[in-house]
């Protein structure tokens, strides 16, 4: 039976900016999808100057977005909508999280899920004690907990967080956008991501060392907030801010790719980026760090080349043809397109929205 169109509120860090986060895009592309098959979605963001100054889509045609200024104003001004959801999804990273779930809780009681895009980081936070925007007392309470990371990681929220239904639910591509520009390749190896200090050390493992060993080869750096103090090669070249819609031909002139991972997601394992689907989308190969669950998204050695260390990337600079380049960009690409896009992942989390929620089951005419 086909479903009935879904009515779902999201409150999250920031859809109308991606400066400086990599929420925006994971929401664009699962709202996205969620248009595309027909439910309808209002975006409740908190009005911050940082992405007030950087808002690349300040307008979706695909979903409704409303600012707020306070907890207050998100619980009157749109109390009306936030009661008559559907589902109402909260993110992580929410500014003022704990004191906005509490509220949503209030006014939705059962129908709210979390949406952890920080999942790992989330539960480390936890075991120290902060609670700057989820409190361990409240994940109990939610209708089902949305997690970027999967594996073992889900077991551990039902278990020791006492999550009623914790899901993996992986960032996604979206496809329309992410397509090969036809540009010839410039650089032998590139890397969009912002300046972490945890991912810092890996990317002057895999890239900048290589970079110094291979002096006659040209590579990329692209992301804002990376210190003066960091000693590029002269063959690194350096972008600071590049726009979602500039991603796709970044992508496409880089001969390798170079997916790198927080130290934390590593730990946990089964959390893949999207800057990794994004690549693969587009048809670039993909050369990344190594962590469980890798493999079992993107097989090793036919649609991914897995680096543990500076000489393998080296290697695979030096010695990978143009055919073995080709071969490994085309099975990635496959995998992505058919199973991580925002489609794919809209239709995931409506699924789960209907089989943990009796009035979403009976308004998806489910029941």
């Amino acid at each position: 039976m086909r479903q009935a169109p879904l009515d779902i509120v999201f409150v999250g860090l920031s859809l109308s900016s991606s400066w400086g986060n990599g929420h925006a895009t994971t929401f664009r592309s699962l709202l996205k999808g969620l248009n595309a098959l027909g439910h309808r979605v209002l975006f409740l963001e908190r009005d911050k100057p940082w992405y007030a100054a950087n808002r690349d889509l300040p307008e979706p045609d695909f979903c409704e977005l409303r600012l707020y200024d306070s907890v207050e104003e998100l619980a009157t001004t749109y109390r009306r909508q936030i009661a008559a959801a559907d589902a109402v999804i909260v993110g992580s990273y929410v500014p003022e999280g704990v004191e906005v779930i509490d509220q949503l809780l209030a006014i939705a009681p059962g129908r709210v899920g979390f949406y952890d895009i920080d999942t790992p980081v989330t539960l480390a936070r936890l075991k120290r004690g902060d609670e700057e925007y989820l409190a361990a007392r409240q994940i109990p309470k939610f209708s089902t907990y949305f997690s970027f990371t999967g594996g073992p990681t889900l077991a551990r929220l039902e278990t020791e967080f006492e999550a009623r239904n914790a899901r993996a639910l992986y960032c996604s591509v979206e496809a329309e956008k992410y397509r090969h520009s036809g540009a010839e390749p410039v650089w032998d190896l590139g890397y969009l991501g912002t300046y972490s200090p945890d991912r810092q050390p890996t990317l002057e493992r895999l890239l900048i060392e290589p970079a110094r060993r291979l002096p006659e080869k040209r590579f990329v750096v692209a992301g804002p907030q990376y210190p003066g103090t960091i000693d590029w090669p002269e063959n690194v070249e350096r972008i600071d801010h590049l726009p979602p819609a500039e991603h796709a031909d970044f992508y496409s002139r880089q001969r390798f790719t170079l997916n790198v991972t927080r130290a934390d997601m590593i730990a946990a394992g089964w959390s893949p980026s999207v800057r990794l689907f994004e690549a693969a989308a587009v048809g670039v190969p993909i050369i990344s760090d190594a962590w469980d669950g890798l493999g079992e998204l993107l097989p090793e050695g036919e649609a991914i080349l897995i680096a543990r260390g500076t000489e393998a990337v080296v290697e695979a600079l030096s010695a990978a043809g143009a055919a073995d380049r080709q071969r490994l960009a085309a099975t990635a690409q496959e995998i992505v397109l058919a199973g991580h896009t925002g489609l794919a992942r809209a239709g995931e989390l409506v699924t789960a929205l209907a089989v943990h929620s009796p009035r979403q089951l009976a308004s998806a005419g489910l029941s």
